[in-house]
């Protein structure tokens, strides 16, 4: 059984980091992709990437913020525009590509691939991840701090899921689709411009 200061280290730490990734780009991503995927698939994707994401940081501590941070905007920035890109042009699909619910035949594993890709370029560098490291020295507790930040990105998560899986049933397929792209353009976009000198 955890003792006090480790219970007040995890609660204090997910508090941290959830409140941290609520406006982060990472969790509109997970919306947008909500909007176009299936909610488990994303999920599964989305979550791997973030567990991920929090093994590196706990395990490198702060060093992983050595890494240039323009190479890693640049990457993302262009990975985001790249799926803007590909949301815009994507077209509807044919009956025969529907399956017995009428929904999209995705293969799982592939939404699953495509949202771990995305988050995981997305959440490199970012502040909840560096928030991780920090803490992860800080504190030299790294069992909590993993479960804490772990825990904290799924629930924002599963927020960000909800919003994007209902926001589906509500406005047009193509209409979301359009916005999801300008969006996924806008962050990319906003992640080039700033990795300029």
């Amino acid at each position: 059984m955890p003792n006090a200061m480790d219970l007040r280290l995890l609660v204090s730490t997910f508090a941290l980091v959830f409140v941290a990734e609520l406006p982060d780009k990472t969790a509109l991503a997970t919306v947008l992709l909500a909007v176009r995927y299936r909610p488990f698939a994303v999920f599964a994707g989305v979550a791997v990437a973030f567990m991920v994401q929090s093994v590196v940081a706990v395990t490198f501590g702060s060093a992983f913020g050595l890494l240039p941070r323009e190479a890693v905007r640049i990457t993302a920035g262009a990975l985001f525009l790249a799926f803007a890109v590909l949301m815009w042009v994507r077209r509807r699909p044919t009956e025969e590509e529907l399956d017995v619910d009428g929904k999209p035949a995705e293969a799982f594993w592939r939404t699953a691939w495509a949202s771990f890709v995305v988050i995981f370029l997305a959440e490199w560098g970012d502040l909840t991840q560096l928030a991780t490291a920090a803490l992860a020295a800080k504190y030299r507790s790294p069992l909590t701090i993993f479960t804490a930040a772990t825990l904290a990105l799924w629930a924002v998560s599963g927020v960000a899921i909800t919003i994007g899986h209902r926001a589906k049933r509500m406005i047009d397929e193509q209409v979301l689709q359009r916005i999801a792209a300008l969006a996924f353009g806008l962050v990319g976009t906003f992640l080039l411009v700033r990795a300029i000198p």
